[in-house]
């Protein structure tokens, strides 16, 4: 099942969880790289972690005894357009699925 809108807007609204996520933007790291960004606990970190792969936010790879980290950017991506639909169009023009919004219809000519 995938994971609800809630989880991934729940897990950027914490500033260390997008922060993770910024850094992730350049490629994987580790969970130790990510970490030592921060000055928290490693059971804070592992934390911030669950909550974005709960979320889909992130991928994860284990390779021996370190933790991979990536951007999901499929998931990133479905966030992002969700906003710019709801932003809708700069013109202040009604979107085509709006109450207003002016259809075409070709009307029927004698």
């Amino acid at each position: 099942m995938a994971p609800s809108s809630n989880e991934a807007f729940k897990a950027i609204a914490d500033p260390t969880r997008r922060e993770i996520l910024r850094l992730l933007r350049r490629g994987e790291m580790t969970a130790g790289d990510l970490a030592e960004r921060f000055d928290m606990t490693k059971p804070t970190m592992s934390h911030h972690f669950s909550v974005l792969k709960e979320a889909d936010l992130l991928t994860s790879r284990r390779d021996g005894q370190q933790i991979w980290y990536g951007l999901n950017t499929t998931v990133v991506q479905d966030l992002m357009a969700w906003a710019m639909d709801l932003i809708g169009s700069n013109d202040g023009s009604p979107r085509d699925d709006e109450p207003g919004a002016k259809t075409s219809r070709k009307e029927d000519s004698k």
